[in-house]
């Protein structure tokens, strides 16, 4: 029984490490929890007088709110461009901090299933979509399969962390006999997720601006630009704040794969760019609306044009490895994806599918107060979530913290 319960007592010993920290620890932990207090207050208002307290009508009923969902899927999704160089091509540097880009997978899923959450208008119903409890209707819905992706990958991956922390606890090397299933089943599961994400939108062929089956491709290669280009930023705050070791070849190379996967992602945007505008068909409209605006609606077009400019400057930037290299526009041209993709695949992608509605009608939706300020909550829940995950695995990852092996059983 002893034997049973000690990893039990290691891993509350281990979790004892969130609780240590410096001024800075402390204060930006205040600063999220203050945030978190803030937009959950205003998430209980939005339950108390319904989703009118936000901007979507029955014009535009998708908003700030799954325009979120969408862009932290491919943050979840883009943990592949790590695990394929660090496991199946076994590059050392990278598979140092393979674990990192995981557990940023883990805290951007949670983060995803808030904001559906918090776009539900009566949440308590949710338990009908769910596994034996409520009717799924799988394999013919799609959101079914949605809760399905979202749900295992989060598994898959919370499954990948904590074995190697269990193993790197007692000072062991894991297993790969155990880990290469997982690892194998992770990569199609990670393009999954968002491939799924896209056809949700694919499905609605009443909405032709998401009724393209280049959709699915470009979700995967904006994901792998949006999600690396956080990393690079969090592993050079994390290496700066603690005692992790993380090369610079590591970061070069994932720059690198960064920008391969921006060209072809203004490859497909530029090839459905061109499908819109050169048939001139009346389809054009939603593309037009977001571009150029429409009947004097012009909401989105600066957004647009700013996060197009963003993604092909940063392109460039990370193409030559003079500027990559150069932790200065290294850092710029990250800051510009990140920035480009969240406002391509964020607003300006959820808003215009509704432009024209079906009766023809032009309703310019921006995010309430309400609604940013749930959304803000959500976000500092998921960074908080991420410290104190990082906060309870570096001591172990680093080798600060380590348990007799005779106590493990194993």
């Amino acid at each position: 029984m002893s034997d049973l319960l000690q990893p039990i007592r290691n891993f509350f010993t281990a979790l004892k490490f969130i609780t240590k920290g410096g001024t800075g620890y402390y204060a930006w932990l205040a600063f999220l929890a203050m945030l978190i207090v803030y937009g959950l207050y205003s998430y209980i208002t939005q339950l108390d007088q319904g989703l009118i307290v936000t901007n979507m009508r029955d014009q535009v009923s998708w908003g700030f709110y799954i325009s979120n969902f969408t862009f932290l899927v491919g943050v979840a999704a883009a943990a592949v461009l790590l695990v394929i160089p660090a496991y199946l091509y076994n590059f050392k540097p990278i598979k140092e901090i393979v674990l990192l880009g995981e557990m940023l997978a883990i805290a951007a899923i949670i983060m995803c299933l808030l904001f559906v959450i918090s776009d539900m208008g009566r949440p308590e119903r949710g338990w009908h979509i769910l596994p034996f409890l409520g009717t799924m209707n799988f394999p013919a819905s799609l959101l079914a399969w949605d809760v399905l992706v979202l749900n295992g990958y989060l598994a898959i991956n919370c499954i990948a962390v904590f074995y190697v922390l269990y193993k790197l606890s007692y000072g062991k090397e894991y297993k790969m006999s155990f880990l290469w299933p997982i690892i194998i089943l992770s990569i199609p599961w990670a393009v999954s997720i968002h491939t799924v994400t896209a056809f949700l939108y694919n499905g609605l062929s009443s909405r032709p601006f998401w009724n393209a089956s280049i959709l699915a491709p470009r979700f995967i290669a904006s994901a792998l630009c949006s999600g690396p280009a956080l990393m690079i930023i969090l592993f050079q705050i994390v290496r700066k704040v603690s005692e992790m070791e993380i090369s610079n070849t590591a970061i070069f190379k994932i720059a690198e794969l960064i920008a391969y996967a921006m060209g072809i992602n203004l490859f497909l945007f530029m090839a459905e760019f061109f499908k819109e505008f050169y048939s001139g068909s009346i389809h054009l409209a939603p593309m037009e609306y977001l571009y150029f605006g429409l009947h004097g609606h012009s909401n989105l077009v600066a957004w647009m044009w700013l996060a197009f400019i963003f993604n092909l400057s940063a392109f460039f930037l990370l193409l030559r490895p003079k500027t990559r290299e150069n932790f200065f526009t290294l850092n710029m041209a990250c800051v510009m994806i990140i920035t480009g993709v969240y406002i391509e695949k964020g607003m300006g992608l959820i808003i215009p599918g509704f432009i024209p509605g079906t009766l023809g009608e032009i309703y310019e939706y921006g995010p309430s107060a309400v609604e940013k300020s749930v959304s803000m909550g959500v976000w500092a829940f998921g960074a908080l979530f991420f410290t104190l995950l990082l906060k309870f695995a570096l001591p172990v990852y680093t080798g600060k913290l380590r348990f007799k092996a005779s106590e493990s059983g194993d």
